[in-house]
């Protein structure tokens, strides 16, 4: 007689999240094609994608910050704009800007490359403060407002931008506001030494193909926003919400940081977290999906003091000492 005992670990999901997982599988199968490592980053831009949220990428040039993004991007039927921020860019070449038009004896607005799906601003910390803080409406409120007319983005609407964090000749560094807006800091690491050697096999088998070449699309819009629905829909317990909570609220009375997290951070892990819970599988968030998601989510949103930053204690160190000393809810 066979044995029709389940199995106590399994669990049946009360949300169908099966076509989600199959299409993040095939994004990370994608995009394997041409990135080497950088899993964690790949991760944390598909968890930003799902939760409808805009990240900051930081890392050293040419550790495929911006190729990433792009080719992210190539796997969405969805329109992409890349914006390179230099110094001289005005705010108008960015967002569009009114043009008079002759034949009507009217001004008619030009859109600019914000008006689209998938924005990559690359080196977003090049271009003066009058420059970045014209991307504070869109990337909040999805929309823009010229002349006294709303122009409404549509969806998705998310930008991924890169930054470079060694150099300061030549840059502008994003005020708080600014850093608030994105839903994650992600910090891109050197590839390990046969991850580098796997780069270098990949790119000497290439040839003269391009890159881009290589990478099919998976999602389209509507599935796009179904999937971010669905996210919504995963359980979080109210114990767990207190455990964020709890977190967050500690970052503003550590003695290690001059500012600490507003009520957009808690949000920001608890969406994240429900985004880490459905591309793994499971319909509930858990302590670890939320314990994952704090660092990047808070690295950019908190200031130490000037005595942690000379003992050279860095923000994620700080987030980390938060996180052991709050119990886990059980």
């Amino acid at each position: 007689m066979e044995n029709t005992q389940e199995n106590p670990l399994e669990f049946n999901s009360r949300i169908d999240l099966k076509n989600l997982q199959e299409a993040t599988e095939r994004i990370k199968t994608e995009l394997g094609k041409v990135i080497v490592g950088q899993h964690d980053m790949l991760e944390m831009l598909i968890i930003s994608i799902l939760s409808n949220g805009h990240s900051l990428i930081e890392g050293v040039p040419g550790v495929a910050k911006t190729l990433t993004a792009k080719l992210l991007a190539k796997t969405m039927s969805v329109d992409f704009s890349r914006i390179q921020f230099t110094p001289d860019l005005m705010p108008s070449d960015i967002l569009g800007t009114s043009i008079f038009n002759v034949k009507t004896n009217e001004f008619e607005f030009k859109k600019g490359p914000v008006f689209s799906n998938i924005i990559l601003i690359d080196e977003i910390n090049r271009a003066p403060a009058k420059t970045q803080a014209a991307l504070f409406e869109v990337m909040e409120e999805r929309q823009v407002t010229m002349d006294g007319k709303k122009y409404e983005m549509n969806p998705p609407f998310l930008v991924f931008a890169t930054q470079n964090p060694v150099e300061q000749e030549g840059t502008y560094a994003l005020p708080e506001a600014q850093l608030d807006r994105f839903l994650f800091k992600i910090n891109v690491p050197y590839p390990s030494l046969e991850e580098e050697v796997q780069i270098l096999e990949n790119e000497h088998s290439r040839k003269d193909k391009l890159v881009l070449d290589n990478i099919s699309p998976i999602l389209n819009a509507q599935e796009i926003a179904e999937y971010q629905d669905t996210i919504k829909q995963i359980i979080i317990e109210s114990n767990l919400l207190k455990y964020i909570a709890a977190i967050v609220d500690n970052t503003r009375s550590n003695s290690n940081l001059y500012l600490g997290a507003s009520p957009r951070a808690s949000l920001a892990i608890m969406n994240a977290s429900k985004a880490l819970a459905a591309i793994n599988g499971r319909d509930f968030v858990t302590p670890d999906d939320i314990k994952k998601i704090a660092p990047s989510v808070l690295r950019h949103r908190i200031m130490l003091t000037p005595e942690r930053e000379m003992e050279g204690i860095t923000a994620d160190k700080v987030v980390q000492q938060i996180i052991e000393t709050i119990e886990i809810p059980r």
